[in-house]
C-alpha cells in the first residue's frame, strides 16, 4: 500500500484536490492515470479509499469512495522529552524510528546541559509524516514546540513519568513499571545527561526514575530504546 496524506479530508466530502507538488508526484512521478485508485489517511486515525478523476499534474482531482477508522496498533499512550542532539540527523533519526515503532508526542526539552537550544520544527515535522507515511500509520504523531524542562515537568500531563538518567541511586527497569496502558512520559536528557538539580526536581514531581540497563547510551539511541521497550512490554505482559 502507498499512503497518502492530507489533514483537511474529511468524511462529509465527495471530492478532494492535490496540490502542485502531491498532483505533480501523482502523475509525473507515479504515473497515475484516471480511475486508479489511491490511499489517503487524515493524520489522525482514518484511511480513504479514493479515485482519480482528473490526473492532471497541476491539480489532481480524486472522489472519495469510502472511508475507515483505523485503530493504533498500540493501546497506550507514549510521550517522549527528549533533548535535542548536537548534530540534527541523529534526532531526525530518532523520530522516523519512533514514528515506526509507534510514538504519539514528542517534545524537545532544553536542559542545563543541552548541546543544541534551538530547534527548528518545520523539517522534524516532514520527517515524522515521511515515516508515518512509510510505516502505513494513520495517526500522525505530535511535535511540540522546545520547552525548557522546568516548564515542561510542571504540567505533570501523564499517569506515569518516567526519568531515565545516568547518574547514581535506585533505578527500577522498564519491567517493573508495565504493563501501563495508560499516558506513558518519558524523559531523555542530553548526552551530558541531566544535571543533579534537574534529577531532583523530576523526582520532586512525582517522576521516576528508570534503568534502560547497564550500557550507556546515545540520547537518540536511548529514546529508541524506551519506545522499542514500551511496545514489547506492554505486549508481552
Amino acid at each position: 500500500m502507498q499512503l497518502f496524506y492530507n489533514p483537511h479530508i474529511n468524511t462529509d466530502q465527495k471530492t478532494l484536490s492535490f496540490n502542485k507538488e502531491e498532483s505533480r508526484h501523482i502523475v509525473k512521478v507515479l504515473r497515475k492515470s484516471d480511475g486508479d485508485q489511491l490511499n489517503i489517511t487524515d493524520g489522525k486515525g482514518k484511511l480513504f479509499k479514493v479515485e482519480i478523476l482528473q490526473a492532471h499534474d497541476k491539480k489532481c482531482i480524486v472522489e472519495i469512495k469510502s472511508w475507515i477508522e483505523k485503530p493504533k496498533a498500540w493501546d497506550y499512550y507514549l510521550h517522549v522529552a527528549i533533548a535535542p542532539t548536537k548534530m540534527n540527523d541523529r534526532f531526525e533519526w530518532f523520530l522516523e524510528k519512533a514514528t515506526e515503532i509507534g510514538i504519539d508526542e514528542v517534545t524537545p526539552i532544553i536542559c542545563e546541559h543541552s548541546e543544541r537550544k534551538q530547534v527548528k520544527t518545520e523539517r522534524l515535522e516532514k520527517v515524522i509524516l515521511s515515516a508515518m507515511k512509510q510505516s502505513l500509520k494513520f495517526k500522525l504523531p505530535i511535535l511540540n514546540e522546545p520547552k525548557k524542562l522546568i516548564d515542561f515537568i510542571s504540567k505533570k500531563d501523564w499517569d506515569l513519568g518516567l526519568i531515565a538518567h545516568c547518574e547514581d541511586g535506585l533505578k527500577k527497569d522498564m519491567k517493573s513499571y508495565f504493563p501501563m496502558r495508560q499516558k506513558i512520559m518519558i524523559l531523555i536528557g542530553p548526552e551530558g545527561d541531566f544535571s543533579p538539580s534537574e534529577i531532583e526536581l523530576a523526582l520532586q514531581q512525582g517522576i521516576k526514575p528508570v534503568s534502560f540497563g547497564e550500557n550507556r547510551l546515545r540520547t537518540e539511541t536511548a529514546g529508541i530504546v524506551a519506545c522499542s521497550y514500551t511496545a514489547l512490554l506492554n505486549q508481552i505482559l
